[in-house]
């Protein structure tokens, strides 16, 4: 396994660095360690959009605040770019092309001397077209070049008591639709709204996916036991998402797997 200190070693590479931190276990980890090592001379940075879930951006600045970096908000407009909203299987090249834009003007202005991005060498096997936008603005990816996978990302972040540490994994509520369902402010502040009713029943782990006036509710191992234990409970989800404005919902019995939707998979229980 990669240890810490090998991942302070690659950030001790660079005099200054900007965190591109979303608040999620990679980038967390990212910032403490280059919070250790950089002190002041590191900065994490948060992108604020619509396509950022609620709660998200408050998770975000606590672990800043818990890990002891500098720590800033700025706003993208992915939605501005045409590739961005048509919503190819590259939407992700034209949301990162727009924060790394974004932030190449800040590092620039402010004298960073590199770009950091949360990404591990998971990342690296699965479809990633980010990584193709992180590459043309020169990111470096730490996690990366020390060698860690997520496994060892969330064992080190447990050691070093990091809040997000076991948090589930959240990619952008764009992320929620199918591959050339065009994206628009008003789909997402409706997944948004659904997601954020499920949470407040306290459900961790789940994705809305959006399909028309369809709700398709996923669920992670432990909230998928939960919400099969009793009818009431699935009714409670179906009320939830329904108050978001979907007319119809359904709840996967598959568990939730991360970067699944790619397309239409089987729905295999429909609550009408």
């Amino acid at each position: 396994m990669p240890t810490l200190a090998e991942l302070e070693a690659t950030i001790a590479t660079v005099p200054s660095a900007l965190v591109a931190f979303s608040g999620g276990v990679d980038s967390s980890l990212v910032a403490a360690a280059s919070a250790h090592v950089l002190g002041d001379r590191a900065l994490a940075v948060t992108a604020v959009s619509p396509a950022l879930a609620t709660g998200e951006l408050d998770g975000a600045r606590a672990v800043a605040a818990a890990v002891g970096i500098a720590h800033r908000v700025i706003s993208t407009d992915e939605l501005a770019r045409e590739g961005y909203r048509r919503n190819g299987a590259d939407r992700c090249y034209h949301c990162k092309s727009e924060l790394y834009d974004r932030l190449a003007v800040l590092a620039h202005a402010d004298g960073y001397g590199a770009t950091f991005s949360g990404a591990n060498v998971d990342d690296l096997g699965d479809w990633r077209p980010g990584l193709r936008a992180a590459s043309e603005h020169d990111v470096r990816h730490p996690l990366v070049e020390a060698g860690f996978r997520k496994r060892d990302v969330r064992q080190t972040a447990a050691t070093l008591e990091i809040p997000s540490a076991d948090k589930p994994a959240m990619p952008c509520l764009a992320s929620r639709l199918p591959y050339g369902t065009e994206v628009d402010p008003a789909t997402l502040s409706q997944i948004d709204r659904a997601e954020a009713a499920l949470k407040a029943l306290g459900y961790r782990d789940l994705r809305v996916r959006h399909l028309g006036d369809l709700g398709r509710v996923e669920l992670g191992d432990a909230d998928l036991v939960r919400a099969r234990a009793t009818a009431d409970a699935s009714a409670a989800i179906v009320d939830a998402v329904r108050t978001a404005g979907y007319r119809r919902v359904a709840v996967d019995d598959e568990p939730l797997r991360s970067g699944s939707f790619t397309g239409i998979r089987s729905i295999p229980l429909e609550i009408a």
